[in-house]
């Protein structure tokens, strides 16, 4: 889908539809000739159409304008009108419209577009165009899509422009990394996952390296090395580099790290069948730092950026792991694996290490689906940060709030240390059935040596149990635009 900005009058645009965003008081954007207007006030009247946020209405041959159709969509209160809004909107209408076989959609603007709404309105319209179909065959369904969509402003501004291009390449890494996370298991292994890290180097001019499991082992890797052994699928760490040509402060180096199980069976503490077949989204940590590089690259921030990303297939095997077996980390540190489901904390744990002592890095963020726990606390509304430095803590809270995206802090007291307790090894991996998500974000606390650290558990974000009239069923891509709006503000410092 192709996204222009463009000057042409509402009226005179040619499209097969015109979207015009309506409000609570009746006045729209753009303004519309006087006929169609008294068809939507008609509408509301009649309770025929709502004006609140995502409601829409579709007119046909809108009296005064060259577009074949009029797509109304509900604002609410003029206040209301947000980014965060904006990008909801943009993406109701093109999933409202597609079906249609609508080509050509066109939004207008007679009183001009903010910088904000005009990146919002590019990065949500883009996201609404991502299906999970791709491996379907029924060639009808590639009827329904959208091949361009038109933006109208009084005046195409450097700024806007800028801000426009901004969503777009927001919302293309976004998309890239939903479709790592869609693809099934059979077709999403570590290596494949490398392979798409090699292929985002190449494009964007980054630095790699891909740790395999020789020079894992050679490191001292166990943790993670314990998770994988159960696999046929070789294990792999996965090193992109960002490094600005003028760095805002040469002294700081974030490093974004997100988790990579392709498959979770759960291991000899296996899941149950019952929805297994989602574990193949186990990697949304790895996708999101993945695609957030994609997105950094073009960008740009004066601030040097490194996304880790631990592959592995955690599977049943003779050669599994087993509960009771004591690992060794990276960092030098003990494990006792009572649970061969809590396998993410493992692998992340030699990451992390292996970020701050062989790569420097001096902030850290991690994004893993991690545990059951934060979805019973927080649904699928808000995602659990944990953070250990005020600091980062204001850092990623404002960067989330810019990128639309929704966090929700939950307590580090040291007094759940007393949760991980083992009387054979350093640490256990599981602190018992009471604060499940605290303890997981305690286990990975104890390797982050003290730098600023945080950790988002995305077990209840990263996959949407069902579709939004913005967004469709499947991965949601979170937290693409936190980790590349958190990139941009270490810049500016």
């Amino acid at each position: 889908m192709e996204l222009k900005l463009i000057t042409t009058p509402a009226s005179e645009i040619q499209a097969d539809s015109l979207v015009a965003i309506c409000f609570k008081d009746n006045s729209t954007v753009p303004e519309l000739p006087a006929g169609t207007a008294s068809l939507i006030s008609e509408a509301i009247a009649a309770g025929e159409f709502d004006p609140k946020p995502l409601e829409t209405m579709l007119v046909h041959r809108p009296a005064g304008t060259a577009a074949r159709r009029l797509l109304v969509c509900g604002a609410g209160e003029h206040l209301d009108m947000k980014p965060v809004l904006m990008r909801k909107i943009a993406g109701a209408a093109i999933r409202a419209l597609k079906p249609l076989k609508h080509r050509t959609v066109a939004f207008a603007f007679d009183v001009g577009l903010d910088e904000g709404l005009a990146e919002a309105l590019a990065c949500g319209a883009l996201l609404a165009d991502f299906e999970t179909d791709r491996l379907k065959t029924d060639e009808k369904l590639r009827e329904k899509h959208i091949d361009t969509v038109l933006v109208s402003v009084p005046e195409i501004t450097p700024e806007i422009e800028a801000a426009f291009q901004k969503g777009q390449i927001m919302a293309t890494a976004q998309n890239f990394t939903r479709n790592l996370v869609n693809e099934p298991s059979n077709l999403m292994t570590p290596p494949k996952l490398a392979e798409h890290a090699r292929a985002i180097a190449a494009e964007h001019g980054l630095k790699l390296d891909i740790l395999d499991e020789p020079r894992l082992r050679q490191l001292g890797c166990g943790a993670l090395l314990g998770v994988a052994q159960g696999s046929i699928q070789p294990p792999c760490l996965i090193h992109l580099e960002y490094t600005p040509e003028t760095p805002a402060d040469a002294s700081v180096h974030l490093a974004l790290v997100g988790k990579g199980v392709t498959f979770d069976t759960g291991g000899v503490s296996i899941k149950p069948a019952d929805g297994m077949e989602k574990m193949k989204y186990d990697m949304a940590g790895a996708a999101s730092v993945l695609g957030a590089m994609i997105a950094i690259a073009q960008l740009k921030p004066a601030v040097r950026v490194s996304a880790f990303a631990p592959c592995v297939e955690n599977m049943v095997s003779n050669n599994a792991q087993r509960p009771g077996d004591i690992v060794r980390t990276l960092s030098g540190k003990t494990v006792e694996v009572l649970n061969t489901d809590a396998e993410g904390r493992l692998i992340l744990a030699d990451a992390l290490t292996y970020a701050i002592r062989h790569c420097g890095a001096t902030h850290l963020v991690d994004a893993a689906t991690l545990t059951g726990a934060v979805v019973v606390a927080l649904g699928h509304i808000h995602a659990g940060l944990f953070v250990n430095n005020d600091e980062l803590k204001e850092s990623i809270l404002a960067a989330a709030k810019t990128a639309g995206e929704n966090f929700w802090q939950l307590p580090l007291d040291d007094d759940y240390n007393d949760y991980l307790k083992s009387p054979a090894a350093d640490l256990p991996n599981i602190g018992g059935r009471w604060g499940g998500a605290v303890t997981a974000a305690k286990f990975l606390e104890a390797f982050a040596e003290s730098k600023p650290w945080a950790h988002l558990d995305i077990a209840g974000t990263a996959w949407l149990e069902e579709g939004k009239p913005f967004l469709a069923k499947g991965p949601s891509g979170l937290p693409v635009r936190t980790f590349v709006e958190l990139a941009l503000a270490f810049g500016r410092r």
